[in-house]
């Protein structure tokens, strides 16, 4: 028997969550009260209902009654009921860009209030949950089909799965520093194929140009000594309670250095504990200015 118990922040993506879990063969219950948990999690426990999978969502929605939620799950463990806790997470940034996409209100809004504003507050409400969880995704940099392989990994796959997300981003320097870079590396001190005719058309995704950058020793030795400060920061950063580093590698743009450096770091990292994810964010961007 599996009991999962969606939560996180509004917008972040607890619907596609419990979307992808019910699309599993989960049964799934949206916004359950807090009141009716405990019931609900007996009636799934009864090896007469012979329910494998269940799967709950529980919010801001709930009002005044999440203050009860720790004592509701309290009892369910006094029960000898196990369950699980997925937090669904995104940055500010992100939650208020969507909400003005969709046009919605943030449900802890004001009237006329500002979206930030219900975040923030809603940050507060259920900053409670988040330290229970068992699994942390932030989605912030996901996309909804890199959101749901790694909802399948945890949940249909039971692959172990590590809270912390690092996601590596090649960016061109002429097209501006990615805002949420935590980290940020200057590759331009490497040899350019745009000056080479031939090579100007590819980018870092072509054996050609990852041999012409990779053949310079100085790229090898770059690539030891960010791995190395990357696995000496991780660590640290999961004990202040971060769950995520966006380590962004940059040329002029964006189009060849940047790309090869940022896959060979992502090569590296796939065979750790951690999840990765790539972006290459100007990769196209040259094309695109050239017709224009």
């Amino acid at each position: 028997m599996r009991f999962v118990i969606v939560t996180g922040m509004s917008g972040a993506g607890k619907a596609t969550a419990l979307k992808t879990l019910e699309d599993a063969g989960f049964f799934c219950v949206d916004n359950l009260p807090i009141q009716l948990i405990k019931r609900f999690a007996e009636i799934a426990y009864d090896e007469q209902i012979q329910v494998d999978e269940v799967a709950i969502s529980v919010d801001i929605r709930s009002g005044r009654a999440l203050s009860q939620l720790n004592t509701c799950l309290a009892e369910i463990k006094e029960c000898g009921w196990p369950y699980e806790i997925l937090f669904v997470d995104c940055s500010d940034e992100t939650l208020v860009k969507r909400y003005k996409e969709t046009r919605r209100t943030h449900p802890l809004s004001v009237k006329d209030g500002r979206i930030i504003d219900g975040i923030k507050k809603e940050r507060e409400l259920i900053g409670f949950i988040r330290e229970e969880a068992d699994y942390i995704i932030d989605t912030s940099n996901l996309l909804v089909r890199e959101f749901k392989a790694e909802l399948d990994k945890i949940f249909i796959q039971d692959m172990e799965y590590s809270n912390f997300i690092i996601t590596i981003m090649s960016f061109g320097f002429k097209y501006g520093i990615p805002r949420d870079s935590d980290m940020v590396q200057d590759v331009r001190f490497l040899p350019n194929p745009y000056y080479d005719e031939d090579l100007r058309p590819l980018t870092g995704n072509d054996k050609e140009i990852q041999k012409y950058v990779m053949d310079c020793k100085e790229a090898s030795v770059f690539l030891e000594k960010i791995l190395d400060i990357i696995f000496f920061l991780v660590p640290n950063y999961i004990r202040e309670g971060k769950n995520q580093l966006v380590i962004s590698i940059g040329c002029t743009g964006g189009k060849h250095r940047s790309v090869t450096i940022a896959n060979a770091i992502y090569e590296r990292l796939q065979k750790s504990q951690y999840t990765v994810r790539i972006h290459h964010r100007d990769i196209t961007k040259d094309a695109i200015v050239k017709k224009l």
